[in-house]
């Protein structure tokens, strides 16, 4: 067969085959030499193989893999961080020398801190954080369960880490729910049903307005409180209420 009929695919099949067979040869040929060679020629070549394994290997970069964190790293973490949002609700008038009226959590993006709707919430009241520090803030938007306090603009608030909202279509049966108590303990459960208003835990009653989360330390939801232990009031409230927020105070701002 003429070589100038062969394709383009052939004679790269040809060049590889040519190049195997001359790298083949090659080394037979050298391993034939070095059997021949005075042992001078031989410790030589050894010595120059040696020398060049070690340089490629001081040079390979060494790839450290860092283990994966275990279960219980990911809710000492997030109960961690979840503890640092929990805050304290005194009346105004009474001053945080009298017990505590609520607890709440903090979501420093927004500037609020939510907790469970009751009774005897004040409408101005001091929330204390866990870092000592205590600020003014009022009771700005009430509903389906939900109460969220909200700071001054001027206000200097603790910087931190804020949590994303899970809304409940999000969350999946049996993933892991946390919690500290209003009394400061942590708890932990699964979640066992969900629904567009509420989540039901394993949790234990960690009290009204404590916060639950996931093993990111993102919110999954406010408890009730009540008797039924373990139900959450879900973030879909908290979303909603801050968006109609949103709504109302652009719309006042447009108005002539």
């Amino acid at each position: 067969m003429n070589i100038e009929e062969l394709s383009k695919s052939q004679l790269i099949l040809l060049t590889i085959l040519v190049n195997f067979v001359t790298s083949v040869a090659t080394g037979i040929l050298t391993v034939s030499l070095l059997d021949h060679a005075p042992a001078l020629v031989t410790q030589t070549v050894n010595r120059v193989v040696e020398h060049t394994i070690e340089t490629v290997s001081q040079v390979a970069p060494t790839i450290i893999s860092s283990p994966a964190p275990s279960n219980q790293d990911l809710v000492t973490a997030a109960l961690g961080v979840d503890a640092t949002r929990v805050v304290a609700i005194y009346s105004a008038t009474a001053g945080t020398s009298t017990p505590a009226i609520a607890v709440g959590t903090f979501i420093p993006k927004s500037r609020i801190v939510v907790t469970a709707a009751q009774d005897d919430l004040p409408k101005e009241a001091h929330i204390k954080f866990t870092s000592g520090v205590t600020l003014a803030a009022s009771l700005s938007r009430l509903g389906k369960g939900i109460a969220i306090y909200g700071f001054s603009n001027n206000a200097n608030l603790p910087k931190m880490t804020s949590p994303a909202l899970v809304a409940s279509s999000d969350l999946k049966l049996g993933q892991t729910a946390l919690a500290i108590g209003a009394d400061g303990s942590a708890s932990t459960g699964i979640v066992s049903r969900t629904s567009e208003k509420s989540v039901s835990t394993t949790l234990p009653n960690v009290g009204a307005g404590s916060a639950a989360v996931d093993l990111s330390g993102n919110l999954i939801g406010i408890a009730a409180g009540g008797e039924t232990s373990g139900l959450l009031i879900s973030t879909n409230i908290i979303t909603a209420l801050l968006t109609a927020t949103s709504t109302a105070t652009s719309t006042a701002a447009k108005a002539p």
